[in-house]
């Protein structure tokens, strides 16, 4: 395959992916363009591929839409399918494995959880366990819950809660996060 034409491809599939983003996140080219410092009529042009992005459009637009850089040139990929995940160990003996990169969407993860005392916390956002193995203690406000693998729960993270394995075990679980309230969609078929 042609190089240029290639590129050319490339080049010409990011404005409907930026035109994508921005209706996704409900934002008109007006709001786009107050926190990106980007002209309405370049944000246009840019997503009509009347006008060829630059990094210089392209930084403060996956700043803004809290997105990866390669996310939104969607580069095209290297004949390697392997993904290489890194995992995060914690001084308690807790492991998580980031599953998904992009900070401000619904984040995915794979954790193991050693044993920590219960201690509630609340934050803004929507939390979805799923048990792996072991038995999962969940605390939302005053109501526990013992899930084992297979099982599923699902809460706003606005209410005290706290997670974690029985005392002495450890739990493995995987883990969603939505930081503004995004919730899973689970579909069977």
């Amino acid at each position: 395959m042609d190089r240029d034409a290639e590129l050319a491809r490339t080049l010409d599939a990011i404005g409907p992916r930026l035109r994508a983003l921005r209706r996704e996140r409900g934002l008109t080219l007006e709001a786009l363009s107050g926190d990106t410092g980007i002209s309405v009529s370049t944000l246009s042009r840019l997503e009509s591929g009347k006008r060829r992005p630059t990094l210089e459009l392209l930084i403060p637009l996956a700043r803004t839409h809290r997105v990866a850089l390669d996310q939104l040139v969607a580069a095209p990929a290297t004949g390697d399918a392997r993904v290489h995940l890194r995992p995060l160990r914690r001084d308690d003996g807790s492991v998580m494995v980031p599953l998904t990169q992009y900070p401000g969407r619904v984040r995915a993860f794979k954790q193991v959880l050693a044993y920590r005392e219960p201690k509630l916390a609340t934050h803004t956002g929507y939390e979805w366990l799923y048990v792996l193995a072991g038995e999962l203690h969940l605390v939302i406000s005053e109501r526990t819950f013992s899930l084992r693998p297979g099982e599923v729960a699902e809460f706003d993270t606005t209410e005290p809660h706290w997670f974690g394995p029985a005392e002495g075990e450890s739990v493995e679980i995987l883990h969603l996060f939505g930081p503004h309230g995004d919730q899973a969609v689970v579909r069977t078929g």
